[in-house]
């Protein structure tokens, strides 16, 4: 069942885009160049608008600012975030491919323990052409893969699987930690590479990082909002957490699956504890909160689709965590912003626009 090494990049080189946000230059790119140039690439631009991002010659890219959210979104641009990496979805909106692969520039080519290099984007392709089984544990992992199968005791009526709508990575070196434990243990590095990807189970939620992420955007698209983060909110660093605790209710709800574990990349760089406990406070507060909100979430038969799933969602945060804060009341009406603007985008042809002067 398991795809050649080569097939799956050929297979996608015109279904994919690659997000990336940003506020500097994309010198990162040149160490993924064997991997990425094929594709093409949207860059969301985040801060100061007149700043000029140089991106390495060579790649396909569009990129998007400030000016270009407000132009094409207008007043639905409200739901965007600033001067946050929250601003990514944007990419995801103006997207008209089937798969986003979406990664942050701070993170570079790992390698697995033979010194080989990792295709990250490779073994997020096949994560997402395999299927997911989200309702029975298989303990050795991913049943499709190369050399394994399903064991002895897994339902037959299963072995099918669902399909994959979301392939979530992890890191090598710095690990993906809150304020709290990066103040505890500064400088802690995460060198165990387990080779392994494994369907989340239905009805487990998990903490979703944006740095290192592959969603078919056909499936999943309309859920991965990163939420109102940064400029103006009172929290931050919880915009791609929010985005997997609505998709994985979702995809619980759709019956698709959800993967996690390979592939690894190399993130460079921690962000600055003191800056990031202030941006988190608030949202470690409130996550007691979220998570039972969260976990038992259900959504009614007739959404049957994941627009009136996220809007069902929307109505459930507005009367449920608007008692936590006034904050999530704002937040449910940016939901549904968000998948007006999907619906006005997706609909009309208008995310085929381009930026001024920035398509390459």
């Amino acid at each position: 069942m398991a795809e050649t090494s080569a097939s799956p990049t050929l297979l996608l080189k015109d279904e994919l885009d690659i997000v990336i946000p940003t506020i500097r230059n994309l010198d990162f790119l040149e160490m993924w160049r064997p991997f990425f140039q094929p594709y093409h690439l949207i860059i969301v631009q985040d801060g100061d608008p007149s700043k000029i991002i140089k991106v390495p010659g060579g790649f396909d890219y569009e990129l998007y600012n400030r000016n270009d959210i407000n132009r094409i979104l207008g007043p639905k641009a409200s739901c965007i975030s600033f001067k946050d990496s929250a601003c990514r979805c944007f990419g995801y909106l103006v997207s008209k491919k089937k798969y986003i692969f979406t990664i942050d520039d701070d993170c570079f080519v790992a390698k697995d323990p033979s010194g080989k290099e990792i295709n990250a984007l490779q073994q997020h392709i096949k994560n997402l052409l395999a299927p997911s089984t989200p309702f029975f544990f298989n303990t050795l992992y991913d049943p499709y893969r190369e050399g394994t199968d399903f064991v002895r005791g897994y339902p037959f009526s299963l072995r099918e699987g669902v399909p994959t709508a979301v392939s979530h990575g992890l890191w090598l070196n710095i690990p993906d930690y809150d304020a709290p434990t990066q103040l505890v243990k500064p400088l802690e590095k995460n060198t165990r590479f387990v080779d392994a990807v494994m369907t989340i189970p239905k009805g487990t939620l998990f903490p979703m990082c944006g740095m290192n992420l592959a969603f078919n955007r056909e499936l999943i698209g309309p859920a991965m909002y990163f939420g109102l983060m940064g400029d103006g909110q009172p929290i931050g660093r919880y915009d791609d957490m929010w985005a997997g605790w609505c998709t994985k209710v979702i995809c619980d709800h759709m019956g698709w699956g959800v993967k996690t574990g390979l592939p690894y990349i190399w993130h460079s760089k921690a962000s600055n504890p003191f800056v990031n406990l202030k941006k988190e406070y608030k949202g470690i507060y409130w996550q007691e909160e979220l998570i039972p909100f969260f976990q038992s979430a259900i959504l009614p038969k007739d959404c049957t689709t994941v627009q009136k799933c996220y809007i069902e969602l929307s109505k459930q945060v507005r009367a449920k965590l608007g008692k936590v804060d006034e904050y999530f009341i704002k937040l449910a009406d940016a939901m549904v912003t968000w998948v007006e603007a999907w619906d006005e985008l997706n609909q009309t042809g208008k995310s085929s626009e381009v930026p001024n002067g920035a398509a390459k």
